[in-house]
């Protein structure tokens, strides 16, 4: 007790200063002051001209020039866009800006960029000042290995939070701004700005706020053709070359029948316009984003001039349409932010994204523009990979939705066993199901359609935002129809969960069933990606080199330690090819042949014999017994034109 207490007593002696003497050096941190002016609900004193030369298609290089009137002497922070809508995460692409020069009068400013907060720049203003020159340009990505292509010689994408800045301090709704921008000789842009016009190859729009500008993107191309599709809803489609812009009367039928029966399923329209904007093309960089009066959408070049071969990608149009409503409208509280430094929190992405991947399905089967077979096959592959996803042990859904922010969807080692973004599709999968509780619990008399018009409509024409909470869901399903809603998404979505996502399916008078050959929906995309997809037999998904993808997690290739990137060289001592495998595959349904593969890894061979024998499986959805088939009920058109 007594050696106790004195060495209690020489401890307490050892202050700060003396450890600083008789041990480790210990430093203290620098405290760092909040220095950015937090955004408040007030009018920006003046309009900012905003004007962007995007003539350098040869270099992909955007030239922007910007006017910001000033109130006062001092330091002015402008903040490059960090947090974006649509993407959910900060995704700001603070890389590719270059040579920025503030100056006033023509003389060069002093300005330091903030360290701890590297999308901030700090602009000295003098006395008398009125306003800002800001020079910089936008070194877009010109190969995918840098980013996102925007640039090519016949389109480009001009996303203008890559190409301005704003003052720090206001909501973004309450920075007025004037853009004018230059094209290259012949090319036509959209964007859904109002008071266009044109001189020559420059658009100038009247002004608007700096959050309606972000919301408003532009494409321009030198093939572009635009249609009329009603409800004040354009299709303007850019295109590689001119013969990929040959689309039926049919085609155009279709998306036509898709803008009406995707009002007719929300009762009305939270915009005065809305622009389809898509570009069919190899070239440009993919894209699907979401935005109120409009949306961004690439797709194959043979998008209309091989329509019956593309019925599998017809699904992102009627995606971003319905996120008008779902996303933009309606939109989750923790979601919504002032400005786009502020951090967005994505909880509810299950009913931002997860709802409206089930609408996309439903409103293309109701409008033709995708096959009833085609939507039951994604149905189909979606409950197929979740069934044997291991991941969903141990993540539950809601966590995902902060896959954004974690991952900003790169590649993974073992996805399945990490999960991904799967608020989407297994969000799909469960608002069929809630759709199919209230169908079969009211006798068909009411359904989600209720829920969508209740929820999701609005006053026609207001293209403002109109925010909710969990509560706010429960309650509106419990409007339709009476039931624990609450405790139903907890349990489907705030919940690790073991058992497969299969209650929709099953209660719509289907069950998952296994085949030896794909269903529509895997046939295609494995056509489209040039990949052979064995997740339900060998466990993994190999490409069209023989390099083995998403390997599953415990899966037969996993347990013989083939990982992504290994490459399969040869079957049965013979040179890889798909047939081979798929034949050694069946060969090994006999129960005592192995599946025998040369593997390649980073210069070393080894030969694998894979003791599978299951033959080739895929997932399919079939119909139980004679009954009603409640998905033709749920994808008859409501309207028809």
């Amino acid at each position: 007790m007594k050696k106790q207490l004195l060495v209690a007593i020489a401890l307490a002696a050892l202050t700060p200063a003396a450890l600083a003497q008789t041990g480790n050096s210990r430093p203290q941190p620098v405290v760092q002051p909040h220095v950015i002016p937090l955004p408040a609900d007030k009018p920006y004193p003046g309009t900012m001209q905003l004007r962007v030369d995007a003539t350098d298609v040869a270099r992909g290089i955007f030239r922007v020039r910007q006017t910001i009137p000033v109130a006062r002497p001092g330091k002015l922070t402008l903040l490059y866009p960090e947090w974006l809508p649509g993407k959910h995460a900060p995704r700001g692409a603070i890389a590719e800006m270059a040579g920025f020069k503030p100056s006033a009068g023509g003389k060069p400013l002093a300005w330091t960029r903030q360290p701890t907060d590297v999308y901030a720049f700090d602009v000295d203003v003098p006395a008398g000042v009125k306003s800002i020159d800001v020079a910089f340009d936008f070194l877009s990505p010109t190969r995918t290995s840098e980013g996102r292509v925007v640039v090519t010689p016949a389109m480009m994408n001009l996303q203008w939070e890559q190409v301005s800045l704003y003052p720090a301090g206001y909501f973004t709704r309450q920075i007025p701004v004037q853009l004018e921008v230059t094209l290259p000789d012949g090319w036509t842009g959209v964007a859904a700005l109002d008071g266009l016009k044109i001189s020559g190859n420059r658009y100038s729009y009247a002004p608007t706020n700096y959050e309606t500008l972000v919301d408003s993107p532009m494409f321009a191309g030198r093939h572009f053709r635009k249609w009329d599709l009603g409800h004040n809803v354009t299709l303007n489609v850019v295109a590689d070359e001119a013969q990929y812009l040959d689309a039926r009367p049919d085609h155009i039928a279709r998306h036509a029948a898709l803008v009406s029966e995707t009002v007719a399923l929300f009762g009305s329209r939270p915009f005065d316009r809305y622009e389809f904007l898509l570009a069919l093309t190899d070239e440009l960089g993919g894209i699907g984003l979401e935005h109120h009066r409009s949306s961004e959408n690439s797709r194959k070049p043979d998008y209309f001039t091989k329509w019956d071969d593309n019925d599998s990608i017809r699904g992102l149009l009627p995606h971003e349409l319905v996120h008008s409503w779902n996303g933009k409208y309606r939109r989750p509280d923790k979601l919504w932010t002032p400005d786009f430094r502020t951090p967005m929190q994505g909880n509810l992405l299950w009913v931002y994204e997860g709802q409206t991947s089930y609408w996309d399905l439903v409103l293309a089967g109701r409008s033709g523009m995708q096959s009833k077979e085609m939507i039951l096959g994604e149905w189909a592959t979606h409950a197929g990979f979740y069934s044997v996803q291991p991941g969903r042990e141990w993540r539950a859904v809601e966590d995902t939705t902060l896959d954004p922010v974690i991952a900003a969807r790169k590649p993974k080692p073992f996805a399945s066993w990490s999960r991904g973004e799967d608020y989407y599709n297994e969000g799909s999968l469960v608002w069929l199901e809630a759709d199919m509780l209230i169908r079969g619990a009211t006798n068909h008399t009411r359904s989600l359609d209720d829920f969508a018009r209740a929820f999701f409509g609005g006053r026609d024409g207001d293209w403002g935002q109109n925010s909710y909470n969990f509560d706010d869901v429960v309650a509106a399903l419990n409007a339709v129809h009476p039931h624990d809603w609450a405790g139903f998404l907890r349990d489907r979505f705030q919940k690790p969960e073991r058992l497969a996502p299969l209650g929709g399916i099953e209660r719509a008078g289907y069950r998952l069933v296994w085949r030896d050959a794909p269903n529509i929906f895997d046939r295609d995309r494995m056509a489209q990606a040039r990949n052979l997809d064995l997740t339900h037999s060998l466990g993994m998904t190999i490409d069209k080199d023989g390099i083995a993808s998403a390997v599953l997690w415990n899966g037969p290739a996993f347990r013989a330690d083939i990982v992504n990137g290994s490459k399969i060289v040869a079957v049965d001592g013979t040179s890889y090819r798909r047939e081979r495998l798929e034949a050694a595959i069946r060969a090994a349904t006999d129960g005592k042949t192995p599946v025998r593969l040369l593997v390649e890894r980073g210069g070393r061979y080894r030969q694998i014999d894979i003791a599978y024998h299951g033959g080739l499986r895929w997932p399919h959805l079939e119909k139980v017994g004679d009954g009603p088939d409640w998905f033709d009920r749920l994808l008859a058109p409501r309207r028809r034109l």
